[in-house]
């Protein structure tokens, strides 16, 4: 259950991510069309993600779902304590998003008033108060990240997206308590530091790849062990395949290549990476000798059917293993067309 759940934060925070923010609305003022749409362009790469939980607290209601939600279950799991009060945590805010997904299908004040509805269904007071009040703040808070100003930096700098997330926690101050903060975007600030962090490593020319992978090492081991469970292979992979792409690019040395791994990754795995280039390595020898040598034939006097003949032999001679054959097809016409033949760096 908590690594479905840690998924399902990734898949959200992934989205605000790969654009960082997205500007939600141009205006808070130009109406309720424009700041449905907003919201809606804010949240339209996560629905699938947040759809597709299927557990419901009190029942499907179809008529509180868009048209598009029609096979899903509505996504509100709210916990409360002992004495009924909201339990404010990443399900409320799964919550809150679904209901604000339905925009584009439904105006904002259609969805405001299904939500409010599906909540005096299933909650008393004092919690269902406590709701209510919440989700108001949410939508207003949604509404106004749009009016955020967005840094005139260069957005491959890494301050660019420091200084648009300083901006949107200072906004969030103005709307949610401590508390509250903490419970709606408690996972989502652990990523998003964690990655504001390691872009600024990345950047930083005063470091060797070699120095960048033991920051980085030593910056993954900061995170929460569930964290580290979920993140390691996709860090250590991205960040193996820009180090490396950084090492190649200025000319550096198999020594440097080799300490930035065992940095980064450790003595059993450079092994593994080493013995990977080795193979690779002796596979673009092959290909390129054996291509080399099929040109010679094609270029000759021989007839079409005499060298189709002695191509298929050297084939057969060098590449005995039917799969190395399969991919040998892709280099041949890969080769034969001009282009740049597809070895895996």
């Amino acid at each position: 259950m908590q690594k479905k759940k840690l998924w399902l934060i990734l898949a959200i925070v992934l989205v605000i991510l790969l654009g960082f923010l997205v500007w939600l609305a141009p205006s808070a003022t130009t109406g309720s069309n424009t700041t449905a749409s907003s919201l809606a362009e804010a949240q339209s790469n996560s629905t699938s993600a947040l759809a597709g939980n299927k557990t419901l607290s009190h029942g499907t209601a179809p008529t509180f779902v868009s048209a598009s939600q029609q096979d899903t279950e509505i996504n509100c799991q709210l916990s409360l304590d002992q004495s009924q009060h909201l339990i404010v945590n990443e399900q409320t805010r799964n919550c809150f998003e679904y209901f604000i997904t339905q925009y584009g299908e439904k105006q904002i004040d259609q969805i405001k008033q299904d939500f409010t509805r599906y909540m005096q269904k299933g909650y008393k007071e004092p919690a269902l108060s406590q709701i209510i009040d919440l989700w108001n703040r949410y939508i207003d808070y949604r509404i106004q990240l749009g009016n955020l100003k967005e840094p005139n930096l260069d957005k491959q700098d890494p301050e660019y997206y420091r200084k648009v997330f300083a901006l949107m926690k200072d906004l969030r101050t103005q709307f949610f308590s401590l508390p509250e903060i903490e419970g709606l975007f408690g996972a989502e600030n652990t990523y998003h530091e964690y990655t504001l962090n390691r872009m600024s490593i990345m950047a930083d020319k005063n470091l060797t790849e070699a120095q960048k992978a033991q920051k980085l090492k030593e910056l993954f081991a900061q995170l929460p062990e569930d964290w580290r469970e979920n993140l390691e292979q996709l860090s250590k992979l991205e960040d193996l395949r820009k180090l490396t792409s950084d090492i190649k690019a200025r000319g550096g040395s198999a020594e440097d290549l080799r300490q930035m791994r065992m940095n980064l990754v450790g003595a059993d795995a450079t092994s593994r990476l080493e013995q990977l280039d080795q193979d690779r390595g002796q596979w673009k020898s092959r290909v390129n000798d054996y291509l080399t040598q099929r040109d010679q034939i094609l270029k000759s006097q021989m007839s079409e059917s005499a060298q189709q003949q002695a191509i298929a032999q050297l084939r057969q001679q060098q590449f005995k293993n039917p799969q190395e054959q399969l991919r040998l097809g892709t280099f041949e016409t890969t080769h034969d067309s001009g282009g740049k033949l597809p070895f895996a760096e």
